[in-house]
């Protein structure tokens, strides 16, 4: 009994991690096609635009992804303070963890906020302080999700999880093995797609995903796993 019981608290999470990786994709995808063109979460590819940049003396493009680095990288030092490190004994799902996805969740809010009052049209500051509050935002999630403390676990780092993925297959692993790695990529792309749809279709409720996926991703940590 108590095996399956951790059997199912095992599944809720692994589901609510591939709900962090929609969030993820929705959030990349918005700050790459309507704040700044600079990724929120993809620190290789804002790096390469970087460098880019500096060789088209691109100085907006320079700052949209110099600066989403940098609140990227205080966001993960944020995430590690809040969630801390994996310890023995750890539950499946450590309160830590709920703590600092509510943090996450009230930068995404206030994003949500900046873009609503602008009817979805913010101007070149305000595009900035958006895109660097998302960048912080999944900056917080990609530490915290360590806590877990499970081997290449992410939901923002990708491309190791897909060489991962092509490694285990191309080496005669079944596709059982890294289903988990497939469904977070699956979570990835199926998030960037929506994103990319609702500011194509209905500007306005571009936020709407990513706060509803992330609230529903807090509540139900907060109180499944307190339950169990």
């Amino acid at each position: 009994m108590a095996e399956d019981v951790r059997r199912r608290a095992l599944r809720l999470r692994q589901t609510l991690v591939v709900a962090l990786a929609v969030v993820s994709g929705a959030t990349d995808a918005i700050g790459l096609m309507a704040l700044g063109g600079a990724f929120t979460s993809v620190m290789t590819g804002n790096l390469v635009i970087l460098g880019a940049s500096a060789s088209t003396a691109d100085a907006e493009l320079a700052i949209a992804s110099g600066g989403a680095i940098i609140a990227f990288c205080a966001g993960a030092a944020l995430g590690a303070r809040l969630a801390g490190s994996p310890i023995p004994g750890d539950r499946i799902w450590p309160r830590p963890v709920t703590v600092a996805l509510t943090v996450e969740l009230v930068l995404l809010a206030g994003y949500a906020v900046g873009w609503w009052i602008t009817g979805a049209g913010p101007g070149t500051a305000l595009t900035l302080v958006l895109l660097f509050a998302m960048s912080a935002a999944l900056g917080i999630q990609s530490s915290t999700v360590q806590r877990f403390g499970v081997s290449g676990m992410s939901t923002t780092y990708l491309t190791g999880t897909l060489t991962t993925v092509v490694i285990r297959l191309a080496t005669g692993r079944g596709v059982r093995e890294v289903w988990h790695s497939i469904e977070i990529l699956v979570g990835l792309v199926a998030g960037a797609a929506a994103g990319a749809g609702l500011l194509i279709v209905a500007p306005l409720a571009a936020p709407v995903l990513q706060l509803a996926v992330l609230g529903a991703v807090v509540l139900v940590g907060a109180t499944m796993f307190r339950r169990s």
